[in-house]
């Protein structure tokens, strides 16, 4: 039953068929949980490990990798074969082993419903497992109490609920369960309803259930979250694209060699042969195992900067990120109602520190003359902490019970007023308890501090500010109790709209003495407003600086309303030209015209969390690569809608932490800024990977293909090909992606996430390398060929190839900068890997046994010699291609 809170008590108990004072008997309840099922979330099969697995086989390199492999096992090369299906199989496990790294957002969602609930059953009241609530069973609800399902509330005695995890609003919701609601009310403004997985922090209430499982909001959420699928990352679509335009280069000279010679009348199966080598060279076999290696160790370098990685590609996206879509609870504030104004004795008080924590002071504003606290003000914190039923845990800087009483009880601890001691001075002896028709409050407590009213008994109230004015006759000013004139409540109105301005919440208090321990909310003495809000972080407006030097666009998306969001936007420098839009002006809107509205807007308000999946969608739709940070039940399907989800680690709930790609341990703003400039240093680093490797591939593919086209013998066997592509390029490969980030790494735009990982640089840069690779190498095999003989050139041929990759690899540490002007050897993993490829080079020319894996000879000195002069010029061809893209 969808729209029950457009409909009134009896209308939606009859439809449901149950009484009240009865609920449902144990025969309907039964019948009633075969027909809808268990009150349950539900998820979509996934996949098993067989099929993630075949999955990984879906490439078209490694479908050409494969095809290489059973064809050389075919023909009689088992070992190639056995080498290349053994690399393809581990990048296969590797694939499916970071595919269950992220947990299932769909299990927290399951958990988060209360595991017991509190229901009417047959005239009683029974504690039954939340997963057997059905429609229309009756719920009773006190605070401290999860919502098992969503109700239709029946009942309701100053009844608040938090909500903030599926609307984002950062204050209680007042419920009240005699109204009746338009069919277009959102979700945040249904005060006759109550929604599963939010809970009571004040009052009493029953209501009835009118949805389970996945007909519930939640359920809704859960649903968003099955519906969209991971898209790929920038880096995947760029290797992807790359990997494609290899295969089908690959294919093209394959068969253009194939054709040269069959048409010279060459054998056949040693063209064939031929062939393959072509294509094992051509393939850069390590590339997908390398970017993988750098991405995680990327991650594990990301936990000491206080952000969790589920996701390897979600480091890189980081990297491109160019809108930042934020949630405002909890995110870009502190999820912590604090008093920051006061008004009392016509004078204004500005009250410093933030959040729970207890150091702070009050001191009068610029518009009030120098001075401390007057009466009047310690008579407005007295009221606030003893008309209070929070509890404040001083120690711990935690509030227990409603968060805006629990600002209230930290402002008396900065006044020096602490709930503990005034309420054993004043007990409390009776109350008026709050409820949201009156607005208000009030408790009576002994008259014991000597004030001369000769009254034994003082009633503090505390409430709505109109409401509070509305009931008082006098004013506590200048340490006397004064009838209220018209120029005092022009007085006090004029600050509540100033507070309200700055878009606090703003409360009133007032007292009145009494004979007796009892008494009626009229005739008060007015004291003085207090405005609270929920402040931004301080760490959050320094991140945002960061983001816009960066180029990086902040937005934020929140439940809250439109005055409180665009208030705390103008705090933090996001709001732009002074607009907004809110949930109802987005539903008013094609996809199109949120699309146009995404581009100028950077506050969106009273959002549900359909409206923050649109907005993210809207976002990337406009060529973004789009960031949400959030906490709650209601951004989950928004974080997984990103290109990269990021929750909070401390406040986030489960949900929104499963459904993320990052999160945030410490939950500061600023430490998404430092995995944005890690994950810049890491794609920058990747590009150094794809372009040295890319090089040594085509300078390998050129060896061949020119020694084809002038009749040479080929230079180099397969097996050689496959070792210089795993070993001695893949080693180095590794340690260029553990750079340093580059200074004035976040001084810089974003990259456009269209641009391709092999852009018009590296492709003139790849060329005059390769081509330089390819001519050192040709020139040492010819040399060697025509003085020591053919199998003395090929290894003459593999020694300098080698040799002339790993010095290369050096002036790769730097795109633009020439190798003269770094600190050469300060990548201490790139001297390690060049050592240990050196190791495995001596040995695979001198060592006996396995020499003759390789086909190889020992080089006598000269032979050597001539061979390391040669593995000079690729070097040079690096540091050339930088001066001619500086030219």
């Amino acid at each position: 039953m969808s729209n029950a809170y457009s409909k009134g008590i009896p209308e939606t108990l009859e439809s449901l068929g149950v009484k009240p004072d009865n609920g449902l008997s144990p025969q309907q309840a039964e019948e009633r949980l075969r027909e809808h099922g268990e009150n349950r979330l539900q998820g979509k099969k996934e996949q098993n490990l067989f099929q993630k697995f075949l999955r990984q086989f879906m490439d078209f390199l490694v479908l050409i990798l494969i095809a290489a492999a059973v064809i050389s096992m075919a023909l009689g090369d088992l070992l190639e074969g056995g080498v290349i299906i053994a690399i393809v199989v581990l990048n296969a496990v590797l694939g499916v082993v970071q595919e269950n790294r992220a947990g299932n957002a769909l299990k927290a969602l399951k958990e988060m419903s209360s595991p017991q609930a509190k229901t009417l059953r047959g005239g009683q009241v029974e504690r039954i497992a939340s997963h057997l609530i059905v429609p229309g069973d009756v719920v009773v609800l006190e605070a401290g109490d999860y919502i098992p399902a969503d109700l239709r509330l029946i009942e309701s005695v100053n009844l608040k609920i938090d909500e903030s995890a599926l609307t984002g609003e950062s204050v209680a919701a007042e419920k009240d369960s005699s109204k009746i609601l338009e069919y277009e009310t959102g979700v945040g403004d249904r005060v006759n309803s109550a929604f599963m997985g939010t809970m009571v922090t004040y009052g009493r209430g029953r209501g009835v259930v009118v949805g389970t499982g996945m007909n519930t909001q939640m359920g809704h959420i859960a649903a968003m979250l099955t519906e969209h699928e991971e898209e790929p990352t920038p880096l995947q679509v760029s290797l992807n694209h790359l990997g494609k335009t290899l295969g089908i280069i690959c294919i093209a000279v394959c068969v253009v060699i194939f054709a040269l010679g069959l048409l010279r009348q060459l054998d056949a199966l040693d063209i064939f042969m031929t062939a393959v080598s072509l294509a094992v060279a051509a393939i850069p076999e390590g590339l997908t195992m390398v970017v993988t290696v750098i991405l995680a160790l990327g991650m594990q370098k990301m936990v000491r900067s206080n952000a969790i990685i589920k996701r390897l590609s979600a480091v890189e996206t980081l990297g491109s990120t160019t809108v930042i879509c934020s949630d405002k609870t909890g995110t870009l504030t502190q999820n912590k109602m604090t008093v920051v104004k006061l008004f009392a004795d016509d004078t204004f008080y500005n009250v410093t520190g933030t959040g729970y924590d207890a150091n702070g002071n009050i001191v009068k504003s610029e518009k009030s003359d120098g001075g401390g606290l007057t009466q009047a003000g310690k008579f407005l914190t007295e009221g606030a902490v003893l008309c209070n039923d929070a509890i404040y845990q001083k120690t711990e800087s935690k509030i227990v019970g409603d968060p805006t009483e629990g600002a209230l009880l930290v402002l008396g601890e900065k006044a020096g007023i602490s709930k503990d001691t005034i309420n054993t001075e004043k007990p409390r002896v009776n109350e008026i308890p709050f409820d949201s028709q009156r607005k208000l409050m009030s408790t009576i407590h002994p008259n014991s501090d000597g004030v001369a009213s000769g009254e034994p008994f003082i009633m503090y109230t505390k409430g709505a500010p109109d409401e509070i004015l509305r009931i008082s006759n006098f004013y506590y000013k200048d340490g006397n109790i004064n009838p209220i004139t018209d120029d005092d409540r022009n007085k006090i109105m004029s600050a509540n709209g100033s507070f309200a301005g700055d878009a606090l919440r703003v409360l009133g208090v007032a007292f009145k003495y009494l004979p007796q321990a009892e008494g009626e909310e009229n005739e008060l003495v007015f004291v003085g407003l207090m405005g609270m809000i929920d402040p931004p972080r301080d760490e959050a407006k320094e991140a945002i600086k960061v983001c816009k030097k960066a180029g990086i666009n902040v937005k934020m998306i929140t439940g809250d309303h439109k005055t409180t969001a665009m208030a705390i936007a103008r705090e933090l420098d996001i709001l732009e030209n002074d607009q907004a839009v809110d949930g109802r002006e987005i539903d008013d809107m094609t996809d199109d015209q949120l699309r146009e509205s995404a581009k100028t807007t950077n506050v969106f308000a009273r959002v549900s969390p359909e409206h923050k999946v649109r907005l993210v969608t809207a976002v990337r739709a406009n060529g973004n690569i789009a960031a949400m940070t959030g906490d709650g039940v209601n951004d989950a399907p928004s974080l997984k809608k990103a290109d990269i989800g990021v929750a909070m680690g401390i406040t986030g709930t489960d949900v929104s932490k499963e459904a993320a790609d990052m999160i945030l341990t410490d939950d500061n703003f600023a430490s998404i800024v430092k995995a944005v400039e890690e994950g810049r240093t890491i794609y920058n680093n990747i590009r150094k990977v794809v372009g040295y490797l890319l090089s040594c591939n085509i300078g390998e593919i050129l060896l061949i293909f020119v020694a084809m086209l002038i009749n040479w013998p080929v230079p180099l066997l397969p097996i050689q090909l496959l070792a210089i592509n795993l070993i001695t390029d893949a080693f180095p490969a590794f340690a260029l992606g553990m750079e340093e980030e580059e200074e004035g790494i976040m001084d810089i735009p974003p990259r456009n996430p269209k641009t391709p990982i092999v852009d018009k640089r590296m492709m003139i840069s790849v060329s005059i390398q390769s081509i330089a690779l390819a001519a050192g190498t040709l020139a040492s095999f010819f040399f060697a060929y025509q003085r020591f003989g053919l199998q003395t050139g090929m290894t003459a041929c593999f020694f300098t190839l080698v040799l002339g990759e790993l010095l290369r690899a050096y002036t790769a540490r730097s795109e633009t900068r020439s190798i003269f002007k770094m600190k050469i050897f300060s990548n201490d993993y790139l001297n390690k890997c060049v050592l240990l490829s050196i190791v495995f080079l001596v040995c695979s020319v001198y060592l006996p046994g396995f020499r003759d894996i390789f086909d190889n000879v020992p080089l006598t000195l000269d032979e050597l010699a001539w061979s390391l002069v040669f593995a000079i010029v690729p070097l040079a061809g690096g540091e050339v291609a930088k001066i001619f893209l500086k030219s």
